[in-house]
This record gives structure tokens, C-alpha cells and sequence, in this order.
């Protein structure tokens, strides 16, 4: 263990996701190196972004003004919401440029493990937008895992009163360019289930 300012930037560091204590260490390290006026651009972006980025207040996605450029762009398919659980969600779909809708970010998923429950999530903010917004489907692209089909499987729920919306899910199963030996038994047994007709 190091003392004061070492310990302390290297405490923070290491609460970040994906960053343990050796890694930490090795940063701040590698900034005690660096230049004052290079650790004091990495502050000044630090404080920048949170004082400058929030979410959306459509649709929760992290953004720098009131209203995120998908939600302001009049061009983008307003009948169709796609429900993602983080803002990164959005930007990974986005880099497909398949999806011409609209987005919901959750904030989140169920997991009452971690004591995240429906009320930890955007769900009422939801409600309020298909009350509102002339929606025609709603596709859920929450994770492929316990949490993200406990999610998936809530809002279905949450749905069924809204006959005149079809709701989907993003279908999930084999990767590009993968092996079939190499798939485990969950993955198969999704690809056959959402198989398509050719």
C-alpha cells in the first residue's frame, strides 16, 4: 500500500468497471509521468463532461443538450421505439446503421439481486410515451442474459394492455463468422428458436 495521494487516485481508479487494483496502480503510475498541463487537461476533461453531459429527457440517452440528436432528428421513425438498458446500448446499435427508429434507454434491468426493481428503471417514463408518442412496435434489445430476459419478459408484461403495438426482441444466437463446435448449448438452442424462414 502507498501513502496519501498515490493510494487515494489509485482507490478511485480501481472503482471504476473493469479496472482492479494492479491496473489502477499501473495508471496512476503512468500519470506520475505525464505532464502537469496533460493531468490537468485529463481533470479539465473530467469536470467538462460532468458538468456538461446528462440524459435525454425523451428517451434517457446520455446527451449534451435537453434533447439528444436522435430524439431532435424529425427524419428518424417515430412509430418505432427500440428499448435499450444504457445509453452505450444506443451508440452500439447506432454504429450498425440498420436502426432508423427511435430509442428508450432503461437505465438499468432488473436484477433484485442488486436491488434493482421496476421502479429503479425508465418504465413509467415509457408508459407515458406510448400514451403520447404514435407508436407502432416496440423492439427490446435488452442483454441475452438472466437479467436482460427477466427485463425483456417485464415489459412484455407491461405491454399486453397495448394491443395495437407489436412488441420483439433483437434476435440473438450464432456470431459471424463462428464455429458451431465452438457454440455452447445456449446459444445453439437460440438460434435454432429464432431461426428465419429464406
Amino acid at each position: 500500500m502507498y501513502d496519501g495521494a498515490i493510494q487515494n487516485l489509485i482507490d478511485h481508479f480501481a472503482r471504476l468497471p473493469g479496472i482492479g487494483p494492479k491496473s489502477a496502480q499501473r495508471i496512476v503510475f503512468w500519470m506520475l509521468d505525464q505532464s502537469a498541463e496533460d493531468v490537468a487537461e485529463f481533470s479539465a476533461a473530467l469536470t467538462q463532461f460532468k458538468a456538461e453531459v446528462h440524459f435525454c429527457q425523451v428517451c434517457f440517452s446520455a446527451c449534451e443538450g435537453d434533447i439528444c440528436r436522435i430524439c431532435a432528428d424529425e427524419r428518424r421513425d417515430h412509430s418505432v421505439i427500440c428499448v435499450v438498458e444504457e445509453s452505450k446500448d444506443v451508440f452500439a446499435i447506432e454504429r450498425t446503421r440498420e436502426f432508423r427508429g427511435r430509442y428508450h434507454v432503461l437505465g438499468g434491468h432488473l436484477s433484485p439481486i442488486d436491488g434493482s426493481g421496476p421502479e429503479n428503471l425508465h418504465l413509467r417514463e415509457l408508459m407515458s410515451r406510448l400514451a403520447v408518442e404514435p407508436v407502432t412496435e416496440i423492439i427490446i434489445a435488452t442483454n441475452p442474459n438472466v437479467n436482460g430476459d427477466a427485463t425483456c419478459a417485464y415489459i412484455t408484461r407491461l405491454l399486453r394492455p397495448f394491443a395495437d403495438i407489436k412488441v420483439s426482441r433483437l434476435a440473438s444466437g450464432l456470431p459471424v463468422g463462428g464455429d458451431l463446435e465452438y457454440a455452447d448449448e445456449v446459444t445453439l438452442g437460440r438460434a435454432f428458436s429464432g431461426r428465419t424462414a429464406l
